[in-house]
């Protein structure tokens, strides 16, 4: 960017210094008119071999972390920069140890840095970021600008590298809910083998025709003089399939409860973290979508190691936009299940309409369970009954 008013202005002065005869005008004029190419060839390589990068000391963190911050500017070239300024794009509810600049984009505000760098030089600035809100944070892009000495030329340059940080929903045990911490949803083993687990043996038996020859216990063979087989313990892969309402009233119309909705997405992150560390196959539906989509969150169970990690994502990242009534999608979602999956429906809110598609699902033989965060709702035992209820209790 050139300011052209130093050219109008030079000529104006070379005018007024001819017509009054002033040689000191005409040469101040000449002299601007000199610097003018040398400012405009320094302004062209102003930003050339300038780099600049974001480090964050973690970036998957729970509610109540802090992260280190440090971002760098670097002149690799041997010609100086004289100043340098740099608006790097920051979510404005992420709470950061510095004031930040307003922006024109929603949501955002600008982390500003200046600074002058000679030949080969580094500038680095420290922050520390208090992660007091879940989310799916975006960190840039950056926009530099600089330009020559005298302050005639001005050239910027985007740097379009972003970063992502992810802030996990809180994670409490079972019993900060107050919900029993062995079984919050009560017996979920196996009531009919699926497989037998070879790593758990149980014991000894005879041998039947039908018996696999990799399963002869040759010892206990041996001693008894007959063929002897082992026995091992059925297993079954458990599955929970959490439905998650980021519904907080009746109505969309009627807006949102944002501590309401931390709370019931806080639980569901609990719930599955405490079906991980049991080893059950967790599973993620919810009627909120992923930031800047419309696209709902689904998640199949899965035992994966990673799992986990997948799930606390989603729910860092889900909004609070409303795609589907969660009794819809708990109907179209259900038929595609496993039949032995536990169908988990984590709400802030009980209506009519979701107790009515839990007692059809009931009725037609699946296994469900209901935790409410809905302080109004009383529930029915007589109407609910096969259905498991957990209410969460109030200061959780």
């Amino acid at each position: 960017m050139f300011n052209e008013s130093w050219i109008y202005i030079s000529i104006v002065m070379i005018l007024a210094g001819a017509a009054t005869q002033s040689n000191a005008l005409i040469a101040l004029a000449t002299l601007l008119l000199t610097i003018i190419p040398i400012a405009w060839a320094w302004n062209r390589v102003a930003l050339w071999r300038v780099s600049y990068e974001r480090v964050l000391s973690e970036r998957r963190v729970f509610v109540g972390e802090t992260v280190d911050l440090s971002v760098r500017v670097s002149n690799r070239k041997i010609l100086p920069l004289a100043w340098i300024k740099i608006d790097d794009r920051f979510p404005a509810r992420l709470p950061i140890d510095k004031p930040l600049a307003p922006s024109h984009i929603p949501l955002s505000a600008f982390l500003v840095q200046r600074a002058a760098l000679g030949a080969f030089e580094r500038a680095r600035w420290n922050y520390r970021i208090n992660c007091d809100q879940r989310g799916f944070y975006t960190l840039g892009p950056a926009r530099l600008r600089s330009g020559d000495l005298f302050g005639l030329f001005e050239q910027e340059l985007e740097s379009p590298r972003t970063d992502r940080l992810i802030v996990y929903p809180r994670v409490l045990s079972m019993e900060d809910w107050g919900l029993p911490p062995k079984e919050p949803l009560g017996d979920v083993k196996a009531r009919t083998p699926i497989f037998d687990d070879a790593t758990r043996p149980r014991g000894v038996r005879d041998y039947r025709s039908d018996d696999a020859p990799k399963h002869i216990h040759w010892r206990a063979t041996a001693r008894r003089g007959e063929l002897q087989v082992k026995v091992y313990d059925p297993t079954i892969t458990y599955q929970w399939v959490l439905f998650l309402n980021v519904a907080t009233f009746p109505h969309a119309w009627e807006g949102t409860d944002p501590a309401l909705l931390e709370r019931t997405i806080s639980f569901a992150a609990s719930l599955a973290n405490f079906a991980t560390e049991r080893k059950y196959a967790v599973g993620l539906i919810a009627n909120g979508t992923w930031p800047e989509s419309d696209q709902r969150l689904k998640i199949l169970p899965s035992r994966d190691p990673n799992h986990l990690r997948h799930v606390l994502e989603a729910l860092a990242a889900v909004t609070p936009f409303i795609t589907t009534p969660i009794e819809t999608l708990l109907r179209q979602e259900s038929a595609g299940l496993a039949w032995g999956a536990t169908l988990v429906m984590i709400t802030s809110i009980v209506t009519e309409e979701i107790l009515a598609e839990m007692l059809r699902l009931r009725r037609v033989g699946r296994r469900l369970a209901l935790v409410s965060l809905d302080e109004s709702w009383t529930p029915d035992e007589c109407e609910l009954e096969g259905i498991l209820v957990r209410r969460v209790k109030r200061d959780a």
